[in-house]
């Protein structure tokens, strides 16, 4: 089994394509996650939400994990993102992040399905099953139209040794409280979503898979890093700082946002693939004026 730790800050990388999105920009992606090992963060998740896995070909997802631990190996902890609404297709690329080299895999709830929660079950069942590493849940109900309950995830932790945590995106306090408390210790919890990271921390989550920190990695590490050292108020401090940020990177559909923000530094191509489409000249502004804002503060 890895050596995999469900906590701290991890950043869901973008992937950056070349300027017509025909294929991913190596040399970009390269200088992206050397920027994330500088601002000190604990894990890397290729192929997320926000890395637009739906339109990598299984080709690519693969490079990219390849990419991401050559990259990062021993400096920082690769979670792969796995997801898929079909479980036979993600148990395939399941088994090929590991060989890939990622220390840990990350199922997403199948979306468009909608399956129920015993559908929910048994596609994490069967992905947990094939491979040897840790598994991180991905609960993201505005998104996959399912919302896993805390008895369902109670069931998995049952069946399936290797799920360590649950990426919560749900948008939703109680149902991170919900299941702490009653998964005694057997589940840890990571924040889905970067305005909420110190609400969930405040009440036990361990640390976050944070969007923003694609731009301001140094600064969402803090944050974590302040909690878990029980210097909360300290903590709260630097989040509030940040929420503006957060909120901005979520002014059009993630990633684009955070991609502008990036093509203004000079590190990637804003592009984006369809169905995603370029940030408006507005939503560019708004992302970069929040940015901007919080490094003159």
């Amino acid at each position: 089994m890895s050596q995999f730790k469900a906590a701290g800050a991890f950043t869901a990388i973008v992937t950056p394509f070349t300027a017509d999105g025909s294929a991913v920009d190596w040399p970009a992606f390269e200088r992206l996650l050397a920027a994330q090992l500088a601002g000190k963060i604990g894990g890397i998740v290729p192929c997320g939400t926000t890395g637009e896995a739906p339109t990598l070909s299984d080709q690519e997802q693969v490079e990219v994990i390849q990419a991401t631990a050559r990259a990062v190996r021993g400096k920082a902890s690769v979670l792969a993102g796995v997801g898929s609404n079909s479980t036979n297709k993600a148990v395939s690329l399941a088994k090929a992040a590991v060989e890939a080299g990622a220390d840990a895999v990350m199922v997403v709830m199948p979306y468009y399905n909608r399956p129920n929660q015993r559908g929910l079950f048994e596609h994490v069942r069967a992905v947990s099953k094939a491979v040897d590493v840790p598994v991180v849940l991905y609960n993201v109900p505005k998104r996959t139209a399912v919302s896993l309950s805390v008895e369902t995830t109670l069931q998995i932790l049952d069946a399936c040794a290797n799920v360590v945590a649950i990426k919560d995106a749900s948008n939703n306090v109680h149902f991170c409280q919900e299941l702490l408390a009653q998964a005694k210790g057997r589940i840890a919890v990571l924040s889905g979503d970067d305005a909420l990271t110190a609400p969930l921390m405040g009440i036990g989550a361990t640390g976050v898979i944070s969007v923003t920190s694609n731009v301001l990695p140094d600064a969402v590490a803090q944050v974590v890093a302040l909690h878990a050292a029980g210097k909360q108020a300290e903590a709260l401090v630097v989040h509030a700082r940040l929420l503006p940020v957060h909120c901005a990177m979520f002014c059009a559909p993630s990633p684009v946002p955070v991609k502008a923000v990036l093509h203004a530094r000079g590190l990637i191509q804003p592009t984006v693939r369809l169905p995603l489409v370029l940030a408006t000249d507005e939503e560019r502004n708004t992302a970069l004026s929040a940015v901007r804002a919080f490094e003159g503060q």
